[in-house]
């Protein structure tokens, strides 16, 4: 069996014939570029490391990585799609704090502070920032008290001709020569949680002010959020006439909607004003494509599983497994069968950086034994992003036992 029919039979709750694995097939699923260069390393792989997100130091695994480990998906992300395709020594070169060096993608414009601070400079102002000693970029921008105005938010309603084309090109690549199934990553909508104040975003900038308007502003709040799935719709449809058929799923929707403890707004209010738009988003993607739409939340979304399902979510990422009614015996109760679950496979916050590798496999063993226990309906990764201080071989162990107990 292929990777992309092990991917997708999973994803169509048919058994295949081992649970697939994700490795960086999005920027939730990716491993920090100085645990990348170690695990290259100890796999007598030689090659220069691309930073696939920047504000993240993200690395793009490449496919010597992607088959040693037993990966089964590649990303298709089309804001990278262009950098996907060259060739590393066309970016900018640049050794990290934690040591390895690094080709970012071209145009990347870091700048270091006296302090030691790195910041990320756009037209020579910056606008992100790395403490010395931090492990990513944040931005340098408030994110609360601020006021939102409605007729400014003015999604982009097309897409430029160049990306289109890389992206035609790189979903043409990853198809025809490789085995892997395709993740398609662009236009995704961003409604409720702290992804909502990434970039230009419906929030403006102030999470809390969103947050009001969706309780006392419910008229300007849903013409918002119309326009929104408008301009996403729009998109989309390009860039389906783009890929066509050569993705597996699509991510349509990026909300971290969960805190550690319970989810960022009642799951009644979410159910009222935001499940609509999250519906006709589904309909119009399921309508034109044959693509299963993938959605990634943060933290505790137990209340809100059910909503999704119903409005048509397919797939559910990160599966953070740590988070208060998440864990993975409660979900499959309660939702196997009825979504795919996107990761879950390795809790990131204590047991992959702290644990021991031998810790490392039996945690994952468990969580295989309980997701994997359906027919289908599971993808393995760990939850969210590898940080820069995972041992690698606690990479390794987990990978490992990924592959070893991940047979159906």
């Amino acid at each position: 069996m292929t990777s992309r029919e092990r991917v997708e039979r999973a994803l169509s709750f048919r058994k295949p014939d081992r649970i697939p694995i994700d490795l960086g097939a999005m920027r939730a699923s990716g491993i920090a570029a100085g645990v990348y260069a170690k695990i290259k390393r100890h796999l007598g792989i030689d090659t220069p490391t691309k930073i696939f997100d920047a504000m993240q130091l993200l690395a793009l695994v490449e496919p010597e990585v992607l088959d040693a480990l037993h990966v089964d998906v590649v990303p298709l992300d089309v804001d990278a799609a262009a950098w996907q395709l060259q060739p590393a020594g066309e970016g900018v070169a640049k050794a990290l704090p934690s040591g390895p060096d690094v080709f970012f993608p071209p145009g990347t414009d870091i700048g270091v502070k006296d302090t030691g601070a790195w910041v990320l400079r756009r037209d020579g102002a910056a606008y992100a920032r790395m403490p010395k000693g931090g492990f990513y970029f944040d931005y340098i921008r408030p994110t609360m008290a601020g006021h939102i105005e409605p007729d400014r938010f003015q999604p982009p309603m097309t897409v430029p001709e160049d990306q289109l084309r890389a992206v035609e090109a790189l979903a043409s690549h990853l198809h025809e020569d490789t085995d892997k199934a395709v993740l398609g990553w662009g236009a995704a909508l961003s409604l409720v949680g702290m992804s909502a104040l990434l970039a230009d975003n419906i929030t403006q900038g102030s999470l809390d002010a969103w947050l009001a308007m969706l309780m006392v502003e419910k008229g300007a709040a849903n013409d918002m959020m119309g326009r929104y799935v408008d301009s996403i719709i729009a998109r989309l449809a390009l860039y389906r006439q783009a890929v066509g058929d050569r993705v597996v799923a699509w991510g349509m929707a990026s909300d971290d909607a969960g805190t550690q403890r319970s989810e960022l707004l009642s799951p009644a209010l979410f159910e009222e004003m935001v499940k609509p738009h999250y519906a006709r988003l589904c309909e119009w993607i399921h309508a034109n494509t044959p693509w299963k739409t993938f959605l990634h939340s943060c933290g505790c979304v137990e209340g809100y599983i059910e909503h999704w399902i119903d409005a048509g979510v397919d797939i559910l990422n990160p599966v953070q497994i740590s988070a208060e009614r998440m864990d993975a015996e409660h979900l499959m109760e309660r939702f196997g069968g009825g979504i795919v679950f996107w990761g879950g496979g390795c809790e990131t916050q204590h047991v992959l950086p702290l644990a021991s590798p031998a810790e490392v496999r039996e945690h994952v063993r468990a969580n295989l034994a309980t997701f994997g226990r359906g027919e289908g309906g599971y993808v393995f990764t760990q939850v969210h992003n590898i940080q820069p201080n995972v041992p690698a071989e606690n990479v390794e162990a987990m990978l490992a036992a990924a592959y070893e107990y991940g047979t159906c």
